[in-house]
């Protein structure tokens, strides 16, 4: 008693700092605790889509983040078990009832030119390439969104972007996959048509230029096939990059398919559809 007189104060301050440690404790629990708002989410041994899946959380499941790295948490599920979801899985609000390994990848889309780089002139001379690539892949950004990626654009507008901005923001953003859209010009009107599928490293790319242009089916112009290309947007690319020409801006048959909403709508799809499939097996 005479220890608890002579020591009082001493104790107030002591028992009044754990209660802040508790309550900032209590306070940091809550903030980090999400509920996962989708099934089949994967939990991965890395923040990366290649790493292996070592558990599936099902909807409704209490996690506890851990840690943030490349746009994917690091958490604690189930007791003391420990590993990496795609951020935007579970921050999600009803866009998808069920995790795919489409919906855990990042995908960087390029629309080709912008600003003061117009591109190639359709066969008119009225409209600019850069207007098209940006409608392309718009679509492409719905459909994937749609579908639960996440997707970042290098533009979202009639801006400026350097060549090598481009690469680079798939690099910064550890994209799974990038792909750039153009369309292909001629020397002189309707010498040119259909619509290929290019990328420069075969270790990193090849396989996914296989699986996009296996699915672009069904379209009114010609497949040309995949090719190596050697352009900047992909030959500096160290993500998996691909630049699709889809249709030659200056061949009559060609201009027709890439105005028409009915093209790029079918070209996103298939797009959309390739990705998926290519994701199936990572």
């Amino acid at each position: 008693m005479n220890y608890l007189k002579q020591h009082w104060q001493q104790i107030v301050i002591s028992l009044a700092i754990l209660l802040t440690l508790g309550i900032a404790v209590f306070q940091t629990v809550r903030q980090d605790r999400l509920t996962t708002p989708i099934a089949n989410i994967n939990v991965r041994t890395g923040p990366n889509i290649n790493y292996q899946t070592k558990a599936i959380l099902k909807k409704g499941q209490a996690v506890y983040i851990v840690q943030k790295k490349d746009n994917w948490y690091k958490v604690r599920y189930n007791d003391h078990q420990f590993g990496w979801v795609a951020s935007w899985l579970i921050n999600q609000s009803g866009k998808i009832q069920t995790a795919t390994n489409l919906s855990e990848a990042t995908i960087v889309l390029d629309p080709g030119h912008g600003g003061s780089d117009s591109g190639a002139l359709s066969i008119d001379q009225k409209h600019d390439e850069k207007t098209y690539t940006l409608q392309l892949a718009k679509k492409v950004r719905n459909q994937l969104t749609a579908r639960g990626a996440h997707v970042i654009m290098t533009r979202t507008g009639d801006q400026d972007v350097s060549l090598g901005a481009r690469p680079e923001l798939a690099t910064d953003n550890h994209a799974d996959a990038f792909i750039s859209f153009h369309y292909d010009s001629s020397p002189s009107n309707n010498l040119g048509s259909g619509f290929t599928t290019y990328y420069y490293h075969a270790n990193t790319s090849l396989k996914l230029a296989r699986t996009i242009n296996q699915h672009l089916v069904g379209l009114p112009i010609e497949n040309k096939g995949v090719e190596v290309g050697n352009f900047e947007v992909i030959r500096d690319n160290l993500r998996p990059a691909l630049l699709l020409e889809m249709g030659y801006i200056n061949t009559d048959k060609d201009f027709k398919a890439i105005e028409s909403p009915a093209y790029q709508n079918k070209v996103a799809k298939d797009v959309t559809n390739g990705l998926s499939a290519y994701f199936e097996t990572k």
